[in-house]
């Protein structure tokens, strides 16, 4: 049977709702919960599905990119970010509030994080972390009771009757939290004064958390709020650990330098441009009846298509009518509107006016927590093996850490007697390197200047890739493609190395270039959509 909390508890779905939809997103939010793999056994457990319609749904939601099947595993792939990514944008709130976030993380040197309300809970929609043996372990996305946080209270404070009520309720149904896997289990015995805090923190503008999450953790917190209606739009946090700052420091010491970065968030908010309007997609769901042609039973085309409704929002997209949803999936208009019948009933999306739909803070509840840290070295790990398995020949992931050294962050082996066998994390040098040279090539003092180039990185940067014949070791051969962030730089290379004896300067650019840009385009396209919103580190 399934482990059913007082978040899943809802009213029976209506008659117009998409049952497949329903399953694949209890699929995707049971997957998030379990860290982003889970096998089909626990997935049955977990949903109460049958084994058969868990199959169908992993089957369809890898066809989709949003999980890769590791042996009998389902794996939460990058582009299911698009769907968290969809909503952020949306919501404009990280793009025009991140730097000053980052900024305040930088002068305080403690994490600073961005949250929204998500009914009686909040959700991070931006975190900015420093690095240490102990530091905050939350990601974007994670969802947090109300009354065991600084945020909470401030959120709390606009509450409504229907809105206490909601909360009680859920306290009485899930008085350990089990419904939010992001924090330690609730003592149900500890006193709560979370109404006598949501008072205060009304009043005085600004709410602190002293241990409440677990020992330790502690942080202060300030709304920031809409120029034009004066109400809470998020809740930018200072967290810190005891061994560093008390409660009482944070208050008298932080406090006065986070409400000076909000005033300048709510400056940015009102000064903010209107987004920009690029064109509106369309035809994002007609791949869908090809899949299902080829794949038959085993896709289920309603669920890929309701997903593709989520995608439909973004920037300048952020309300959309059944109209507007229809022309950019390229559904029916009753497909569409079955659609949001069906994640208006999950809360994944919420009526507004002019019979307009906007996406919720729970959007980034599928699948985004668990990926919202991810690294570039696991971002390739997949594409790296499937490389070496499809050429036989050992693949690598570099980056350039100095003007003369690479330093290899991932790798795949190949099934030879003969092989090239680097460690990750070793370095080399860059010149005699086919990855070396890639990135030399590419680094950030030329672009402007490729005649300031030596002839052999300048014909690199022409042709787009780095061919070594036996230059770092006799009868070693490599060759290189950049992989490139959002902007177009050359952030890391990926090679194929094999024995001269094997493959001919010829068969390296014809056999297994084409391969290798592939392998680099897919790894490039799960970063770009992983660093949309998030940081992804390169090593």
């Amino acid at each position: 049977m399934p482990v059913t909390t007082a978040l899943d508890a809802q009213a029976a779905p209506p008659d117009e709702a998409v049952a497949p939809l329903i399953r694949g997103i209890a699929v995707l939010r049971h997957l998030t919960e379990a860290g982003g793999t889970a096998g089909p056994s626990a997935l049955e457990r977990s949903t109460g599905l049958a084994r058969s319609t868990v199959d169908r749904i992993t089957a369809t939601l890898a066809r989709m990119g949003y999980v890769r099947l590791d042996g009998r595993d389902a794996v939460l792939a990058p582009r299911v970010m698009e769907l968290g990514n969809a909503y952020l944008a949306a919501l404009r709130l990280p793009a025009l509030l991140d730097a000053r976030a980052d900024a305040l993380a930088d002068e305080l040197d403690e994490s600073v994080s961005l949250a929204v309300a998500d009914l009686d809970g909040i959700r991070f929609i931006h975190q900015a972390t420093r690095r240490r043996a102990m530091s905050l372990s939350f990601r974007i996305g994670d969802l947090l009771p109300a009354e065991r946080t600084a945020p909470g209270p401030l959120f709390a404070a606009e509450w409504t009757d229907t809105d206490w009520d909601r909360w009680r309720e859920r306290r009485a149904a899930d008085p350990r939290d089990a419904g939010f896997t992001a924090v330690p289990p609730r003592d149900p015995s500890t006193a709560d004064d979370f109404e006598r805090r949501a008072r205060r923190a009304g009043r005085d503008g600004w709410a602190l958390d002293d241990q409440l999450i677990e020992p330790g953790l502690v942080a202060v917190s300030v709304p920031v709020r809409d120029p034009g209606s004066g109400r809470v739009v998020c809740v930018a946090s200072v967290v810190s650990h005891t061994s560093r700052h008390s409660a009482d420091d944070l208050r008298e010491t932080l406090l006065p330098r986070l409400r000076t970065a909000v005033a300048a968030m709510e400056d940015d908010l009102r000064e903010a441009p209107p987004p920009h309007a690029g064109p509106a997609p369309s035809g994002l769901a007609t791949w869908t009846t090809a899949s299902k042609h080829e794949l038959g039973r085993e896709f289920v085309e309603s669920l890929a298509r309701g997903l593709t409704v989520l995608t439909a929002f973004g920037e300048s997209r952020s309300a959309l009518t059944l109209t507007e949803v229809a022309k950019a999936t390229g559904l029916a208009r009753a497909t569409a509107r079955r659609a949001l019948i069906t994640y208006e009933h999950l809360g994944l999306v919420a009526p507004g006016p002019d019979r307009t739909f906007t996406l919720t803070p729970r959007v980034l509840g599928l699948g985004f927590p668990p990926l919202s840290r991810t690294t570039l070295p696991r971002l390739a790990a997949p594409h790296l093996r499937a490389l070496a398995d499809l050429l036989h020949e050992p693949t690598a992931l570099a980056v350039l850490v100095s003007d003369t050294e690479i330093q290899y962050t991932a790798g795949a082996a190949a099934s030879r007697v003969l092989t090239v066998d680097v460690t990750v994390g070793a370095r080399l040098p860059a010149r005699p390197t086919s990855l070396g040279r890639v990135l030399l090539a590419d680094a950030p003092d030329t672009p402007d200047r490729p005649d300031a180039l030596p002839p052999e990185l300048a014909e690199v940067r022409a042709r787009g890739y780095a061919l070594v014949d036996e230059e770092l070791e006799s009868g070693l051969r490599s060759i290189a493609v950049p992989v490139r962030d959002r902007t177009g730089r050359a952030v890391a290379a990926v090679n194929v190395s094999t024995h001269a004896a094997r493959r001919s300067l010829e068969e390296c650019v014809t056999q297994v270039l084409p391969e290798l840009r592939a392998a680099a385009d897919l790894i490039q396209a799960d970063l770009h959509t992983a660093s949309r919103f998030t940081r992804v580190a390169l090593s």
